[in-house]
């Protein structure tokens, strides 16, 4: 199912931190990792990507991989350079007090599946 990245901010009550006119972005299916190069290898275009990460090295993977949007969970704040980098990538990025598991299992009662599940 796809849907636009403003749905998920809405139902999920997400915080907007960077890309606050970037919410039309359709997205395509999620992706959850804490780990980098997992992201690189096996996220896809489109993908909300779902992580406990927030340094900066976050923004130019979701440039590469055109991911939608990125969800950083447990309340992580993210600093004010990412934020920016963010900003000036036109990457979205979100926050939440939740936890990735919770994240990801309300994703995925709005209908969002991972990539390997929409084939």
């Amino acid at each position: 199912m796809k849907m636009k990245l403003k749905d998920i901010v809405k139902t999920l009550e997400l915080e907007i931190k960077a890309g606050h006119d970037l919410l039309d972005r359709e997205v395509t299916a999620g992706f959850v990792s804490d780990i980098l190069s997992s992201v690189l290898t096996h996220a896809e275009q489109g993908n909300i990507w779902v992580t406990y990460q927030r340094h900066l090295n976050i923004v130019p993977i979701a440039g590469a991989k055109e991911i939608s949007g990125i969800i950083v969970v447990s309340g992580r704040q993210v600093d004010t350079e990412t934020l920016e980098k963010a900003d000036e990538e036109k990457i979205p990025i979100l926050g939440t007090s939740m936890g990735a598991f919770q994240v990801v299992g309300k994703l995925y009662q709005m209908g969002i599946r991972g990539s390997d599940e929409n084939v």
